[in-house]
């Protein structure tokens, strides 16, 4: 199976020491040199960045669309925008990708996605998690994460806590 991740997805479940999640569901997950530059350049010193650098299943690759890369950053930021391109030129079967305009445009492009919350969904009924609720906590009290309270729910009773 070929993932492809934004930054959102990796870099909160690094914070919350929770990375191995996606590399358990999906194996190998490719992100573009934008997604790498926004979490270890840019993060330089910060848990994620250490965790994303160190990890041997995250593979950097380039996009080769570049003018479609610099189509889609006018609506998007680069992580984003490479992280679409990079999905439909690998023929990915799944994007990590949190931000709803990213999804709106991932979409139009006819790709399959899951945000971090649907990662802690599927470790849940995979028996990877035995129960995401402390993960939700450490999402949004450690890591700042925004989640709704109605979004919250539905997500607990969707997977019977």
């Amino acid at each position: 199976m070929i993932v492809v991740s934004n930054t959102s997805p990796l870099l909160n479940l690094a914070t919350i020491k929770r990375l191995d999640l996606v590399h358990q569901l999906y194996g190998t997950v490719l992100i573009p040199p934008a997604v790498y530059d926004e979490i270890v350049v840019m993060g330089a010193g910060k848990l994620g960045a250490d965790l994303v650098r160190e990890a041997a299943w995250i593979t950097v690759r380039a996009v080769e669309q570049t003018n479609l890369v610099r189509q889609l950053h006018r609506h998007l930021d680069a992580g984003e925008a490479e992280s679409i391109v990079l999905a439909q030129e690998q023929g990915a079967q799944l994007l990590l990708i949190d931000e709803q305009q990213g999804r709106r445009i991932a979409a139009q492009y006819g790709l399959v996605y899951t945000g971090l919350l649907g990662v802690l969904v599927a470790a849940k009924r995979q028996g990877i998690l035995g129960a995401v609720t402390p993960l939700l906590d450490a999402l949004r009290y450690e890591a700042g994460f925004w989640i709704s309270q109605p979004l919250y729910d539905r997500i607990i009773d969707e997977v019977g806590e």
